[in-house]
Order: C-alpha cells, then structure tokens, then sequence
C-alpha cells in the first residue's frame, strides 16, 4: 500500500445532503449527480462493501472492471483512481481514501460460489448476488431503469482485501481497514449507486462478523 495515496476529505458531514446507515448484510440502492460528492464509511472494520454504478438514464452503461483495471494498469482502487464503464466514459473518480487499498477482483458471494468455496450445506446462506437482485426487483430507481440480472456485471469490493499470487490465484483475507476508514468519489456523470453491505460469514474478508456501513453525498 502507498501512504501517499491515503488522502483525507475536507467535507463536513453535518453537511451532507444523504447521510444514512446501511445495516449488516443489506442492499442500498441511491442516485448521484454528477458532480456529487459520495462517501462510503467502514464504521466498524473490514466490511467489504460489494459496489455496482450504473449510468442514471442508460443502465446498458455500467462500471467495467476490465476497463478500470485496464485503463489504468492497475488491479487496486485508491485515491485518484478514475472507475471506467463498459463505454469507456470515466463514471466516478476517487478523490480522498483513508483505507488505501480496494479490490477489482474478487467479485459478489453468491449460492453456488458458496458451495464451491465453502461446502454444500452452505448453498442457502445470504449473498451480495441476493441483495443485488432483491435490489433490481424492488427498488424504485432499479425498477425505473428497467433492470435485470443481466444487468449485473463484475463489482468493485471496497476495503476488501483480494491479494493476487505469483501464480495468479487470489486469496481472501484479513482486510486492510479499520474502523471509520472511508473512500470518497466524485462523479463525473448522474449514476446510481447498488450496493451489497456483504453478509458474507465463512471467510476473513469482514473478520467473520457482517458490520453496518455509513453512506453520504454532498452537492
């Protein structure tokens, strides 16, 4: 991690114009105008927070990790980082980052990764998978933009801790957070935000133990 990329923000909370709790293991589903200043709080500890942007008026343009990691020749977010979509526009760009360090890679838990991962009886357990499609079938912007699963392509996991081996595995483990270390983007377009507060219990990626996460913007 470079130290030069932990950058705190100038931006007093008391004036945020959204400022809520996600709780452990939820969905959060908000718009951000472009120009907007949004922050997402690990209040607690290395909670991995599986996120997803979406064009606001066009879902079909959406986050691309392949073109964030591509673009930028990198594999982690921090300060300065710019999150392309699938058009090639850049959708948010990360201005201040206590954490320092955010995986591309390891993508959202779902039933059968579970199974894969963990073992068999762990199928039926809570996933991001689930609280994203809970999200595209109920919420109100989701809806709006006519969303489906097929809309839900590979996420960014903030204050995940996703290292790549020499022969290019990656590990799940101890996060890199702590508690009230938080990421902060501008964006450079109206997006919607979906994100899974991960309700993930079988690896270390959130120390076992699913935590709330505090969300806010700024105009």
């Amino acid at each position: 991690m470079n130290m030069q990329n932990l950058v705190e923000s100038k931006f007093d909370p008391d004036l945020a114009i959204v400022d809520e709790i996600c709780a452990a293991g939820e969905p959060w589903v908000q718009r951000v105008n472009k120009g907007q200043i949004f922050r997402i709080v690990d209040l607690e500890g290395n909670q991995a927070v599986d996120t997803l942007f979406f064009n606001a008026n066009h879902a079909s343009e959406r986050y691309s990790a392949t073109d964030t990691v591509r673009r930028q020749n990198r594999l982690y977010l921090t300060t300065g980082s710019k999150l392309y979509s699938n058009y090639g526009n850049v959708m948010l760009t990360i201005v201040s980052d206590t954490c320092g360090r955010h995986d591309t890679l390891g993508g959202a838990c779902a039933a059968e990764s579970n199974t894969v991962r963990y073992a068999l009886e762990k199928y039926p357990m809570h996933s991001c998978r689930d609280n994203f499609l809970h999200a595209l079938a109920h919420d109100p912007l989701c809806k709006q933009l006519e969303m489906s699963k097929r809309d839900l392509p590979s996420n960014i996991n903030f204050f995940m801790n996703v290292p790549v081996t020499a022969a290019g595995d990656l590990e799940f483990v101890d996060g890199v957070s702590a508690p009230g270390k938080y990421v902060e983007m501008r964006a450079e377009m109206d997006v919607v935000v979906l994100i899974s507060n991960c309700p993930q219990l079988n690896n270390p990626c959130n120390a076992y133990n699913p935590t709330p996460i505090r969300l806010l913007i700024w105009n």
